[in-house]
Protein backbone atom coordinates (compact mmCIF):
# COMPACT_ATOMS: atom_id res chain seq x y z
CA UNK A 1 0.00 0.00 0.00
CA UNK A 2 1.34 3.42 -0.95
CA UNK A 3 1.16 5.99 1.86
CA UNK A 4 0.90 9.59 0.70
CA UNK A 5 3.12 12.15 2.41
CA UNK A 6 1.26 14.37 4.86
CA UNK A 7 1.39 17.32 2.48
CA UNK A 8 -0.59 15.35 -0.13
CA UNK A 9 -3.22 13.81 2.13
CA UNK A 10 -6.78 15.00 1.69
CA UNK A 11 -8.10 16.21 5.08
CA UNK A 12 -11.61 15.28 3.93
CA UNK A 13 -10.58 11.61 3.86
CA UNK A 14 -10.58 11.56 7.67
CA UNK A 15 -13.76 9.87 8.95
CA UNK A 16 -14.98 10.58 12.46
CA UNK A 17 -17.24 7.52 12.23
CA UNK A 18 -14.36 5.23 11.23
CA UNK A 19 -12.14 6.72 13.90
CA UNK A 20 -14.85 6.04 16.50
CA UNK A 21 -14.56 2.34 15.67
CA UNK A 22 -10.80 2.49 16.30
CA UNK A 23 -11.23 4.55 19.47
CA UNK A 24 -13.78 2.06 20.76
CA UNK A 25 -11.25 -0.75 20.34
CA UNK A 26 -8.73 1.34 22.27
CA UNK A 27 -11.23 2.01 25.06
CA UNK A 28 -12.08 -1.68 25.38
CA UNK A 29 -8.37 -2.44 25.64
CA UNK A 30 -7.80 0.22 28.31
CA UNK A 31 -10.91 -0.66 30.32
CA UNK A 32 -10.01 -4.37 30.30
CA UNK A 33 -11.61 -6.25 33.18
CA UNK A 34 -13.72 -3.25 34.13
CA UNK A 35 -16.11 -4.22 31.33
CA UNK A 36 -18.23 -7.33 32.04
CA UNK A 37 -18.65 -9.77 29.17
CA UNK A 38 -22.36 -8.94 29.11
CA UNK A 39 -21.53 -5.32 28.21
CA UNK A 40 -19.12 -6.37 25.50
CA UNK A 41 -21.75 -8.65 23.98
CA UNK A 42 -23.62 -5.52 22.88
CA UNK A 43 -20.63 -3.75 21.30
CA UNK A 44 -21.43 -5.32 17.94
CA UNK A 45 -24.86 -3.65 18.04
CA UNK A 46 -23.41 -0.12 18.24
CA UNK A 47 -23.82 2.17 15.24
CA UNK A 48 -22.28 5.65 15.13
CA UNK A 49 -24.68 7.86 13.22
CA UNK A 50 -24.28 11.21 11.48
CA UNK A 51 -26.23 13.06 8.77
CA UNK A 52 -25.35 12.03 5.23
CA UNK A 53 -22.08 13.56 4.11
CA UNK A 54 -21.03 14.70 7.58
CA UNK A 55 -19.10 11.70 8.91
CA UNK A 56 -15.81 13.47 8.13
CA UNK A 57 -16.79 16.71 9.90
CA UNK A 58 -14.57 17.79 12.79
CA UNK A 59 -16.77 20.23 14.69
CA UNK A 60 -14.66 21.73 17.46
CA UNK A 61 -11.73 24.15 17.00
CA UNK A 62 -9.49 21.76 18.92
CA UNK A 63 -6.81 19.22 18.00
CA UNK A 64 -8.36 16.54 20.24
CA UNK A 65 -10.67 13.69 19.32
CA UNK A 66 -13.31 14.96 21.73
CA UNK A 67 -16.29 13.87 19.64
CA UNK A 68 -14.78 10.43 19.16
CA UNK A 69 -13.78 10.02 22.84
CA UNK A 70 -17.21 11.00 24.11
CA UNK A 71 -19.05 8.95 21.47
CA UNK A 72 -17.23 5.75 22.38
CA UNK A 73 -17.78 6.35 26.11
CA UNK A 74 -21.46 6.85 25.33
CA UNK A 75 -21.35 3.59 23.37
CA UNK A 76 -20.04 1.71 26.41
CA UNK A 77 -22.62 3.48 28.60
CA UNK A 78 -25.32 2.29 26.19
CA UNK A 79 -23.98 -1.29 26.24
CA UNK A 80 -24.16 -1.23 30.04
CA UNK A 81 -27.75 0.00 29.79
CA UNK A 82 -28.59 -2.75 27.29
CA UNK A 83 -27.09 -5.38 29.60
CA UNK A 84 -29.26 -4.11 32.47
CA UNK A 85 -32.26 -4.26 30.12
CA UNK A 86 -31.41 -7.91 29.41
CA UNK A 87 -31.54 -8.63 33.14
CA UNK A 88 -34.62 -6.56 33.86
CA UNK A 89 -36.79 -7.21 30.83
CA UNK A 90 -35.58 -9.80 28.34
CA UNK A 91 -32.30 -10.72 26.72
CA UNK A 92 -32.22 -9.82 23.05
CA UNK A 93 -30.32 -7.99 20.36
CA UNK A 94 -30.89 -4.21 20.57
CA UNK A 95 -29.67 -1.75 18.00
CA UNK A 96 -27.70 1.04 19.71
CA UNK A 97 -27.39 4.39 17.94
CA UNK A 98 -24.79 6.95 19.05
CA UNK A 99 -25.50 10.31 17.44
CA UNK A 100 -22.15 11.99 16.67
CA UNK A 101 -23.68 15.46 16.37
CA UNK A 102 -25.45 15.17 19.70
CA UNK A 103 -22.31 13.73 21.29
CA UNK A 104 -20.54 16.92 20.21
CA UNK A 105 -23.39 19.09 21.53
CA UNK A 106 -23.28 17.16 24.82
CA UNK A 107 -19.73 18.45 25.30
CA UNK A 108 -20.97 22.02 25.49
CA UNK A 109 -24.46 21.38 26.86
CA UNK A 110 -24.16 24.21 29.36
CA UNK A 111 -23.60 26.64 26.48
CA UNK A 112 -26.51 25.36 24.37
CA UNK A 113 -28.95 25.37 27.27
CA UNK A 114 -31.26 28.35 27.69
CA UNK A 115 -33.74 29.54 30.27
CA UNK A 116 -36.50 31.87 29.06
CA UNK A 117 -34.61 32.03 25.75
CA UNK A 118 -31.40 33.31 27.40
CA UNK A 119 -28.09 31.47 27.32
CA UNK A 120 -25.16 31.58 29.72
CA UNK A 121 -23.66 34.71 28.17
CA UNK A 122 -26.86 36.78 28.30
CA UNK A 123 -26.43 39.50 30.97
CA UNK A 124 -30.15 39.38 31.77
CA UNK A 125 -30.23 35.65 32.51
CA UNK A 126 -29.47 36.30 36.19
CA UNK A 127 -33.08 37.42 36.59
CA UNK A 128 -34.21 33.82 36.08
CA UNK A 129 -31.55 32.11 38.22
CA UNK A 130 -31.18 31.42 41.92
CA UNK A 131 -28.12 33.28 43.20
CA UNK A 132 -25.91 30.49 44.46
CA UNK A 133 -22.71 32.45 43.74
CA UNK A 134 -22.58 33.19 47.44
CA UNK A 135 -19.11 34.78 47.48
CA UNK A 136 -19.42 36.54 44.10
CA UNK A 137 -16.54 34.54 42.67
CA UNK A 138 -18.43 34.22 39.38
CA UNK A 139 -20.36 37.46 39.11
CA UNK A 140 -17.51 39.94 39.70
CA UNK A 141 -15.03 39.92 36.81
CA UNK A 142 -11.93 40.62 38.92
CA UNK A 143 -12.78 37.75 41.26
CA UNK A 144 -13.79 35.51 38.35
CA UNK A 145 -10.30 35.93 36.88
CA UNK A 146 -8.75 34.50 40.05
CA UNK A 147 -9.41 31.23 38.22
CA UNK A 148 -7.24 31.67 35.16
CA UNK A 149 -3.96 30.72 33.49
CA UNK A 150 -1.02 33.08 33.95
CA UNK A 151 2.70 33.21 33.16
CA UNK A 152 5.10 32.94 36.09
CA UNK A 153 8.36 34.86 36.50
CA UNK A 154 10.02 32.35 34.17
CA UNK A 155 9.39 32.75 30.45
CA UNK A 156 7.52 29.76 29.04
CA UNK A 157 6.31 28.63 32.49
CA UNK A 158 2.62 28.90 33.34
CA UNK A 159 0.50 28.40 36.43
CA UNK A 160 -3.26 28.06 36.56
CA UNK A 161 -4.39 30.02 39.58
CA UNK A 162 -7.78 28.84 40.79
CA UNK A 163 -9.91 30.58 43.39
CA UNK A 164 -12.57 27.88 43.04
CA UNK A 165 -15.86 29.45 44.13
CA UNK A 166 -14.27 31.60 46.82
CA UNK A 167 -11.58 33.72 45.04
CA UNK A 168 -10.23 35.72 48.00
CA UNK A 169 -7.69 33.16 49.24
CA UNK A 170 -6.17 32.70 45.77
CA UNK A 171 -5.91 36.46 45.24
CA UNK A 172 -4.46 37.04 48.71
CA UNK A 173 -1.78 34.39 48.19
CA UNK A 174 -0.27 36.40 45.32
CA UNK A 175 -0.53 39.67 47.23
CA UNK A 176 -3.83 41.04 45.93
CA UNK A 177 -6.98 42.11 47.70
CA UNK A 178 -10.00 39.86 47.51
CA UNK A 179 -12.14 42.72 46.23
CA UNK A 180 -11.16 45.55 43.91
CA UNK A 181 -14.29 47.53 42.90
CA UNK A 182 -12.12 49.75 40.69
CA UNK A 183 -11.06 46.80 38.53
CA UNK A 184 -13.80 46.28 35.95
CA UNK A 185 -11.91 46.08 32.64
CA UNK A 186 -11.18 42.58 31.30
CA UNK A 187 -7.61 43.23 30.16
CA UNK A 188 -6.93 45.44 33.15
CA UNK A 189 -7.85 42.64 35.54
CA UNK A 190 -5.72 40.13 33.63
CA UNK A 191 -2.72 42.45 33.55
CA UNK A 192 -2.94 43.16 37.28
CA UNK A 193 -3.29 39.51 38.33
CA UNK A 194 -0.61 38.28 35.93
CA UNK A 195 1.77 40.99 37.16
CA UNK A 196 1.45 39.54 40.65
CA UNK A 197 1.70 35.91 39.51
CA UNK A 198 4.93 36.84 37.71
CA UNK A 199 6.53 37.60 41.07
CA UNK A 200 6.70 33.84 41.67
CA UNK A 201 8.06 30.73 40.03
CA UNK A 202 5.78 27.75 39.52
CA UNK A 203 7.66 25.94 42.28
CA UNK A 204 7.00 28.79 44.69
CA UNK A 205 3.36 28.96 43.72
CA UNK A 206 2.99 25.22 44.23
CA UNK A 207 4.28 25.56 47.81
CA UNK A 208 1.95 28.45 48.67
CA UNK A 209 -0.88 26.72 46.90
CA UNK A 210 -0.41 23.59 49.04
CA UNK A 211 -0.24 25.63 52.25
CA UNK A 212 -3.49 27.41 51.39
CA UNK A 213 -5.20 24.20 50.11
CA UNK A 214 -5.98 25.87 46.80
CA UNK A 215 -6.73 24.19 43.47
CA UNK A 216 -4.03 25.86 41.37
CA UNK A 217 -1.51 23.85 39.34
CA UNK A 218 1.55 24.18 37.12
CA UNK A 219 0.68 23.85 33.46
CA UNK A 220 2.54 20.80 32.10
CA UNK A 221 3.00 19.30 28.67
CA UNK A 222 1.76 15.72 28.12
CA UNK A 223 5.35 14.50 27.93
CA UNK A 224 6.11 16.18 31.28
CA UNK A 225 3.00 14.88 33.00
CA UNK A 226 3.80 11.29 31.99
CA UNK A 227 7.19 11.61 33.72
CA UNK A 228 5.74 12.77 37.06
CA UNK A 229 5.24 10.16 39.75
CA UNK A 230 1.51 10.83 39.76
CA UNK A 231 1.36 10.64 35.99
CA UNK A 232 3.10 7.27 35.97
CA UNK A 233 0.65 6.00 38.58
CA UNK A 234 -2.41 7.21 36.69
CA UNK A 235 -1.20 5.81 33.37
CA UNK A 236 -1.38 2.37 34.97
CA UNK A 237 -5.03 2.89 35.90
CA UNK A 238 -7.99 2.07 33.64
CA UNK A 239 -10.25 4.99 32.66
CA UNK A 240 -12.58 4.10 35.56
CA UNK A 241 -12.70 1.43 38.24
CA UNK A 242 -15.49 -0.48 39.97
CA UNK A 243 -14.59 -2.46 43.07
CA UNK A 244 -16.47 -4.55 45.62
CA UNK A 245 -17.29 -2.81 48.90
CA UNK A 246 -18.99 -5.85 50.44
CA UNK A 247 -20.12 -9.20 49.05
CA UNK A 248 -22.54 -10.39 51.76
CA UNK A 249 -25.78 -8.76 50.66
CA UNK A 250 -27.95 -10.74 48.22
CA UNK A 251 -28.82 -9.88 44.61
CA UNK A 252 -31.32 -7.03 44.47
CA UNK A 253 -34.51 -7.50 42.44
CA UNK A 254 -35.54 -4.71 40.12
CA UNK A 255 -38.14 -2.23 41.39
CA UNK A 256 -41.74 -3.01 40.56
CA UNK A 257 -42.17 0.40 38.99
CA UNK A 258 -43.85 1.24 35.72
CA UNK A 259 -41.82 3.37 33.31
CA UNK A 260 -43.17 6.68 32.09
CA UNK A 261 -43.94 6.84 28.39
CA UNK A 262 -44.63 4.15 25.82
CA UNK A 263 -41.24 2.44 26.22
CA UNK A 264 -39.51 0.96 29.25
CA UNK A 265 -36.65 2.72 31.03
CA UNK A 266 -33.90 0.61 32.54
CA UNK A 267 -33.61 2.63 35.78
CA UNK A 268 -37.26 3.38 36.52
CA UNK A 269 -37.77 3.01 40.27
CA UNK A 270 -34.07 3.38 41.14
CA UNK A 271 -33.12 6.12 43.60
CA UNK A 272 -29.98 8.22 43.44
CA UNK A 273 -28.56 10.70 45.96
CA UNK A 274 -26.23 13.11 44.20
CA UNK A 275 -23.91 15.13 46.42
CA UNK A 276 -22.18 17.28 43.82
CA UNK A 277 -21.71 20.76 42.38
CA UNK A 278 -20.72 22.35 39.06
CA UNK A 279 -20.70 19.91 36.07
CA UNK A 280 -18.85 16.56 36.21
CA UNK A 281 -20.66 15.03 39.20
CA UNK A 282 -24.08 16.42 38.20
CA UNK A 283 -23.51 15.01 34.68
CA UNK A 284 -23.44 11.53 36.26
CA UNK A 285 -26.79 12.08 37.95
CA UNK A 286 -28.21 13.74 34.84
CA UNK A 287 -27.35 10.65 32.79
CA UNK A 288 -28.94 8.29 35.31
CA UNK A 289 -32.07 10.49 35.25
CA UNK A 290 -32.15 10.10 31.44
CA UNK A 291 -32.34 6.34 31.98
CA UNK A 292 -35.30 6.79 34.34
CA UNK A 293 -33.79 7.01 37.84
CA UNK A 294 -35.21 9.33 40.50
CA UNK A 295 -32.28 11.60 41.34
CA UNK A 296 -32.12 14.01 44.28
CA UNK A 297 -29.29 16.52 44.03
CA UNK A 298 -28.29 17.46 47.58
CA UNK A 299 -26.40 20.72 48.06
CA UNK A 300 -25.46 22.79 51.09
CA UNK A 301 -27.14 26.19 51.36
CA UNK A 302 -23.77 27.49 52.58
CA UNK A 303 -21.63 26.32 49.62
CA UNK A 304 -21.52 28.16 46.31
CA UNK A 305 -22.50 26.62 42.99
CA UNK A 306 -22.47 28.14 39.50
CA UNK A 307 -26.06 29.39 38.98
CA UNK A 308 -26.39 28.85 35.22
CA UNK A 309 -24.93 25.34 35.19
CA UNK A 310 -28.00 24.23 37.15
CA UNK A 311 -30.22 24.81 34.10
CA UNK A 312 -28.70 21.87 32.24
CA UNK A 313 -27.17 19.94 35.15
CA UNK A 314 -30.42 19.63 37.12
CA UNK A 315 -32.53 18.24 34.26
CA UNK A 316 -34.69 15.32 35.35
CA UNK A 317 -33.89 15.70 39.06
CA UNK A 318 -35.32 16.97 42.30
CA UNK A 319 -33.04 19.31 44.27
CA UNK A 320 -32.69 19.69 48.00
CA UNK A 321 -30.66 21.91 50.31
CA UNK A 322 -29.27 20.17 53.40
CA UNK A 323 -26.58 21.23 55.85
CA UNK A 324 -24.97 17.93 56.76
CA UNK A 325 -23.39 19.49 59.85
CA UNK A 326 -26.86 20.10 61.25
CA UNK A 327 -28.30 17.16 63.27
CA UNK A 328 -31.83 17.61 61.89
CA UNK A 329 -30.61 17.74 58.29
CA UNK A 330 -28.41 14.70 58.89
CA UNK A 331 -31.50 12.81 60.02
CA UNK A 332 -33.29 13.90 56.84
CA UNK A 333 -30.37 12.74 54.70
CA UNK A 334 -30.18 9.38 56.44
CA UNK A 335 -33.93 8.90 55.96
CA UNK A 336 -33.49 9.44 52.22
CA UNK A 337 -30.47 7.13 52.28
CA UNK A 338 -32.66 4.29 53.62
CA UNK A 339 -34.02 3.54 50.14
CA UNK A 340 -31.23 4.94 47.94
CA UNK A 341 -29.54 2.68 45.41
CA UNK A 342 -26.73 5.00 44.26
CA UNK A 343 -24.75 7.72 46.03
CA UNK A 344 -22.68 10.11 43.90
CA UNK A 345 -19.85 11.97 45.63
CA UNK A 346 -18.43 14.88 43.64
CA UNK A 347 -16.39 16.54 46.38
CA UNK A 348 -12.67 16.43 47.01
CA UNK A 349 -11.51 13.12 48.53
CA UNK A 350 -12.29 12.84 52.23
CA UNK A 351 -14.89 15.63 52.37
CA UNK A 352 -17.87 13.36 52.99
CA UNK A 353 -15.79 11.13 55.27
CA UNK A 354 -15.17 14.13 57.52
CA UNK A 355 -18.94 14.44 57.82
CA UNK A 356 -19.26 10.78 58.79
CA UNK A 357 -20.41 9.63 55.34
CA UNK A 358 -17.52 7.66 53.89
CA UNK A 359 -18.43 4.66 51.74
CA UNK A 360 -17.91 2.27 54.67
CA UNK A 361 -19.94 4.48 57.01
CA UNK A 362 -22.76 4.60 54.47
CA UNK A 363 -22.59 0.82 54.26
CA UNK A 364 -22.92 0.65 58.03
CA UNK A 365 -25.96 2.95 57.95
CA UNK A 366 -27.69 0.79 55.33
CA UNK A 367 -26.52 -2.72 56.26
CA UNK A 368 -29.73 -3.55 58.14
CA UNK A 369 -31.80 -3.34 54.96
CA UNK A 370 -29.80 -6.23 53.40
CA UNK A 371 -29.62 -4.44 50.07
CA UNK A 372 -26.30 -3.19 48.76
CA UNK A 373 -25.40 0.30 47.58
CA UNK A 374 -23.44 1.66 44.64
CA UNK A 375 -21.13 4.54 45.55
CA UNK A 376 -19.56 6.60 42.75
CA UNK A 377 -16.73 8.98 43.63
CA UNK A 378 -15.70 11.66 41.12
CA UNK A 379 -12.77 14.01 41.63
CA UNK A 380 -10.01 15.81 39.74
CA UNK A 381 -6.69 13.99 40.16
CA UNK A 382 -7.80 10.40 40.69
CA UNK A 383 -8.07 8.21 43.76
CA UNK A 384 -4.50 6.92 43.85
CA UNK A 385 -1.11 8.56 43.48
CA UNK A 386 0.78 11.42 45.09
CA UNK A 387 -1.74 14.08 44.05
CA UNK A 388 -4.91 12.15 44.86
CA UNK A 389 -5.84 14.48 47.72
CA UNK A 390 -5.41 17.69 45.72
CA UNK A 391 -8.49 19.74 44.94
CA UNK A 392 -9.19 20.60 41.33
CA UNK A 393 -11.58 21.40 38.54
CA UNK A 394 -11.80 20.90 34.79
CA UNK A 395 -9.27 23.61 33.91
CA UNK A 396 -6.85 22.20 36.48
CA UNK A 397 -6.98 18.74 34.94
CA UNK A 398 -6.64 20.17 31.43
CA UNK A 399 -3.53 22.08 32.53
CA UNK A 400 -1.76 19.39 34.53
CA UNK A 401 -2.18 16.59 31.96
CA UNK A 402 -1.00 18.58 28.94
CA UNK A 403 -4.37 19.24 27.30
CA UNK A 404 -3.95 23.04 27.55
CA UNK A 405 -0.46 22.94 26.04
CA UNK A 406 -1.68 20.78 23.16
CA UNK A 407 -4.57 23.17 22.52
CA UNK A 408 -2.22 26.13 22.26
CA UNK A 409 0.73 24.48 20.56
CA UNK A 410 -0.83 21.85 18.28
CA UNK A 411 -4.27 23.31 17.83
CA UNK A 412 -3.44 27.00 17.47
CA UNK A 413 0.22 27.14 16.46
CA UNK A 414 1.28 29.04 19.59
CA UNK A 415 4.23 28.66 21.90
CA UNK A 416 1.99 28.82 24.96
CA UNK A 417 -0.89 26.84 26.46
CA UNK A 418 -4.57 27.76 26.08
CA UNK A 419 -7.36 26.10 28.06
CA UNK A 420 -9.69 24.47 25.49
CA UNK A 421 -13.20 25.79 24.92
CA UNK A 422 -16.01 24.34 27.00
CA UNK A 423 -15.94 22.01 30.03
CA UNK A 424 -15.52 18.96 27.82
CA UNK A 425 -13.52 16.90 30.29
CA UNK A 426 -16.33 17.48 32.82
CA UNK A 427 -18.87 15.86 30.52
CA UNK A 428 -16.51 13.04 29.53
CA UNK A 429 -15.83 12.31 33.20
CA UNK A 430 -19.56 12.40 33.89
CA UNK A 431 -20.07 9.72 31.26
CA UNK A 432 -17.38 7.53 32.83
CA UNK A 433 -19.11 8.00 36.19
CA UNK A 434 -22.40 6.91 34.67
CA UNK A 435 -20.69 3.78 33.28
CA UNK A 436 -19.33 3.03 36.76
CA UNK A 437 -22.78 3.48 38.31
CA UNK A 438 -24.46 1.24 35.73
CA UNK A 439 -21.74 -1.38 36.21
CA UNK A 440 -22.31 -1.38 39.96
CA UNK A 441 -26.07 -1.69 39.52
CA UNK A 442 -25.61 -4.55 37.06
CA UNK A 443 -23.33 -6.41 39.46
CA UNK A 444 -25.66 -5.76 42.41
CA UNK A 445 -28.66 -7.14 40.48
CA UNK A 446 -26.82 -10.23 39.24
CA UNK A 447 -24.48 -11.10 42.12
CA UNK A 448 -25.49 -8.99 45.10
CA UNK A 449 -23.03 -6.94 47.13
CA UNK A 450 -22.11 -3.26 47.22
CA UNK A 451 -19.74 -1.48 44.87
CA UNK A 452 -17.62 1.64 44.63
CA UNK A 453 -16.88 3.29 41.28
CA UNK A 454 -14.06 5.82 40.92
CA UNK A 455 -13.56 8.32 38.12
CA UNK A 456 -11.63 11.53 37.68
CA UNK A 457 -11.07 14.41 35.31
CA UNK A 458 -7.43 13.39 34.96
CA UNK A 459 -8.44 9.87 33.91
CA UNK A 460 -10.65 11.27 31.15
CA UNK A 461 -7.90 13.60 29.92
CA UNK A 462 -5.42 10.72 29.90
CA UNK A 463 -7.82 8.65 27.80
CA UNK A 464 -8.36 11.59 25.45
CA UNK A 465 -4.62 12.11 24.95
CA UNK A 466 -3.99 8.38 24.54
CA UNK A 467 -6.26 8.50 21.49
CA UNK A 468 -3.79 10.89 19.87
CA UNK A 469 -4.43 14.23 18.20
CA UNK A 470 -6.04 14.74 14.82
CA UNK A 471 -3.70 14.28 11.85
CA UNK A 472 -1.87 17.51 10.91
CA UNK A 473 -3.85 17.91 7.70
CA UNK A 474 -7.14 17.77 9.64
CA UNK A 475 -5.89 20.35 12.13
CA UNK A 476 -4.85 22.62 9.26
CA UNK A 477 -8.30 22.29 7.72
CA UNK A 478 -9.83 23.15 11.09
CA UNK A 479 -7.66 26.28 11.36
CA UNK A 480 -8.71 27.44 7.91
CA UNK A 481 -12.42 26.86 8.59
CA UNK A 482 -12.74 28.60 11.92
CA UNK A 483 -12.68 32.32 12.73
CA UNK A 484 -9.30 33.99 12.86
CA UNK A 485 -10.11 35.70 16.16
CA UNK A 486 -10.36 32.30 17.88
CA UNK A 487 -6.70 31.69 17.05
CA UNK A 488 -5.79 35.12 18.42
CA UNK A 489 -6.60 33.90 21.93
CA UNK A 490 -3.69 33.63 24.34
CA UNK A 491 -2.89 31.78 27.56
CA UNK A 492 -4.42 34.44 29.80
CA UNK A 493 -7.79 34.54 28.07
CA UNK A 494 -10.55 33.30 30.34
CA UNK A 495 -12.64 30.19 29.75
CA UNK A 496 -15.56 32.54 29.14
CA UNK A 497 -13.72 34.36 26.38
CA UNK A 498 -12.44 31.14 24.82
CA UNK A 499 -15.91 29.64 24.89
CA UNK A 500 -17.53 32.78 23.46
CA UNK A 501 -15.19 32.88 20.45
CA UNK A 502 -15.49 29.14 19.86
CA UNK A 503 -19.29 29.35 19.87
CA UNK A 504 -19.30 32.27 17.44
CA UNK A 505 -17.06 30.38 15.03
CA UNK A 506 -18.95 27.10 15.35
CA UNK A 507 -22.29 28.79 14.65
CA UNK A 508 -20.87 29.96 11.35
CA UNK A 509 -18.94 26.83 10.36
CA UNK A 510 -21.30 24.16 11.73
CA UNK A 511 -24.79 25.68 12.02
CA UNK A 512 -26.36 22.21 12.16
CA UNK A 513 -25.22 21.84 15.77
CA UNK A 514 -27.47 24.74 16.72
CA UNK A 515 -30.62 23.59 14.94
CA UNK A 516 -33.80 22.83 16.88
CA UNK A 517 -33.44 19.08 16.27
CA UNK A 518 -30.47 18.97 18.64
CA UNK A 519 -32.43 20.23 21.64
CA UNK A 520 -35.80 19.98 23.31
CA UNK A 521 -37.60 22.80 25.08
CA UNK A 522 -39.97 22.39 28.00
CA UNK A 523 -41.47 24.49 30.78
CA UNK A 524 -39.71 24.51 34.14
CA UNK A 525 -41.80 25.30 37.20
CA UNK A 526 -38.59 25.78 39.17
CA UNK A 527 -37.28 28.50 36.87
CA UNK A 528 -40.81 29.66 35.92
CA UNK A 529 -39.72 29.68 32.28
CA UNK A 530 -39.05 27.50 29.28
CA UNK A 531 -35.71 25.70 29.43
CA UNK A 532 -33.83 24.17 26.52
CA UNK A 533 -31.47 21.21 26.82
CA UNK A 534 -29.55 18.86 24.53
CA UNK A 535 -31.38 15.68 23.55
CA UNK A 536 -29.89 12.31 24.58
CA UNK A 537 -26.88 11.05 22.64
CA UNK A 538 -27.89 7.41 23.07
CA UNK A 539 -30.85 5.61 21.50
CA UNK A 540 -31.40 1.93 22.34
CA UNK A 541 -33.95 -0.03 20.37
CA UNK A 542 -37.11 -0.73 22.37
CA UNK A 543 -36.13 1.47 25.33
CA UNK A 544 -36.75 5.09 26.26
CA UNK A 545 -33.82 7.29 27.12
CA UNK A 546 -35.10 10.67 28.23
CA UNK A 547 -36.22 12.80 31.16
CA UNK A 548 -39.53 12.65 32.99
CA UNK A 549 -39.30 16.07 34.62
CA UNK A 550 -37.79 19.43 33.86
CA UNK A 551 -34.93 21.31 35.47
CA UNK A 552 -35.00 23.49 38.56
CA UNK A 553 -32.54 25.49 40.67
CA UNK A 554 -30.77 23.97 43.64
CA UNK A 555 -32.82 23.56 46.81
CA UNK A 556 -36.21 23.65 45.10
CA UNK A 557 -37.86 20.46 46.39
CA UNK A 558 -38.82 18.82 49.65
CA UNK A 559 -37.00 15.84 51.22
CA UNK A 560 -39.07 12.97 49.87
CA UNK A 561 -39.01 10.20 47.30
CA UNK A 562 -42.78 10.16 47.08
CA UNK A 563 -45.26 11.98 44.85
CA UNK A 564 -42.83 13.11 42.16
CA UNK A 565 -44.35 14.85 39.17
CA UNK A 566 -44.21 13.37 35.68
CA UNK A 567 -44.38 15.92 32.88
CA UNK A 568 -46.16 14.20 30.01
CA UNK A 569 -45.22 16.86 27.45
CA UNK A 570 -41.57 16.29 28.33
CA UNK A 571 -41.90 12.48 28.25
CA UNK A 572 -43.64 12.56 24.88
CA UNK A 573 -41.21 15.12 23.50
CA UNK A 574 -38.20 13.03 24.48
CA UNK A 575 -39.57 10.14 22.43
CA UNK A 576 -39.58 12.11 19.18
Amino acid sequence: MTVLPKSQRNPHDYSVRDECARCLEKLLQLAGEQLPDEFQDHIKDVIFTAPKGSSNVVYLPCPFKETEATSVLKAVEACAAAAIADLRFSSKKRRIDIDLERATCFLFSAYLSTVDGMDKANPNVKSKLKDTDLLQAQSILYRRLSANLYQTKHAGEYFHLHGSLEATTALNMIGLEGHRPDMTDYHGCIDLIEKHVKQFSAEELEKINAQKRQAGVTCLKWEEFKKTKHGRTMLNQPPWTVEVLEAASPPVPFPDTKSHGSKAQILSGFRVLELCRIIAGPAIGRTLAEYGADVIKVTSPYLSDVPFFQVDGNMGKHTLDLNLRNPRDRTTFETLLESADVIIDGYRPGSLARLGYSPLELLSLTRHRNRGIVYVAEDCFGHVGDWADRPGWQQISDCVTGVAWAQGRDGMGLDEPVVPPFPMSDYGTGTMGAIAALTGLFFRAKYGGSYIGKVSLVQFDIFLLQLGLYPPEVIERMKKEHDRDFFELRHHDSVDEVGKRALKSMRRVHPGLFEKRMCHETFSKGFDAMVKYVRPVVEIEGLRNGFSRSSRPNGFDGPTWDGWEVEEDLVNGSEI
